[in-house]
């Protein structure tokens, strides 16, 4: 059995620390920044359990926003891939959670724009929808929405997605995309002339 890290004999014959080991902590009761910290340091729990923590959140935003139970599966993936990559990026302006928030609807936006647009029922794999008890004109609807989003800048669509598809209000919406109130509802704005004549014919009286 090994004893201990020790440090060594530098050429000064000067006493050279031992590297520092992973801080103690926690993580069970660990603040959400806390553990990102933890996870910069080096600490080898503390990214799995902000990932057990917000999974199933994270998982509901991905789904609402794409629609699609595949493509928000791999967005969450991809997202949360991202944040441990990515973890010293955290300015710590925000809370860890809006933080995660931006960059798993980032992940989603993403997917959309590289996905196959289709409007096509037949071609939708069953139980693919985020809610299989959808009417018909809902589901047709929410296809139509996800096509047209493909079609707006960044900043519009995400910050669409932020207050019209998943009801946040507009300062919150402003702290998850970083930006100003005053921008968030200039995009809303532009984004939703945009989309009218897209979904004109799905929306009722179009």
């Amino acid at each position: 059995m090994t004893g201990p890290a020790r440090g060594g004999t530098g050429a000064s014959g000067q006493i050279t620390p031992a590297p520092a080991s992973a801080p103690a902590l926690e993580v069970r009761s660990a603040l959400d920044r806390d553990l990102l910290a933890a996870h910069c340091a080096g600490h080898p729990e503390a990214f799995a359990e902000l990932f057990r923590r917000h999974r199933d959140r994270m998982w509901a935003v991905a789904l609402r926003t794409t629609g699609d139970r595949e493509m928000a599966a791999d967005a969450v993936q991809e997202a949360f891939l991202s944040a441990f990559r990515r973890a010293d990026s955290f300015r710590g302006d925000a809370q860890v959670t809006t933080w995660l928030h931006r960059i798993v609807v980032n992940a989603c936006l993403d997917r959309l724009r590289r996905a196959r647009p289709t409007t096509d029922l037949d071609d939708l794999p069953q139980g693919r929808l985020a809610d299989p008890h959808d009417q018909p004109h809902a589901v047709e609807l929410r296809l139509a929405v996800r096509d047209a989003l493909r079609t707006l800048p960044e900043g519009q669509a995400a910050a669409l997605v932020l207050v019209d598809m998943h009801g946040l209000p507009v300062a919150e919406a402003a702290a998850i995309l970083g930006v100003a109130e005053g921008t968030i509802k200039s995009r809303c704005a532009r984004g939703r002339t945009a989309l009218a004549p897209l979904l004109r014919s799905v929306l009722p009286g179009g």
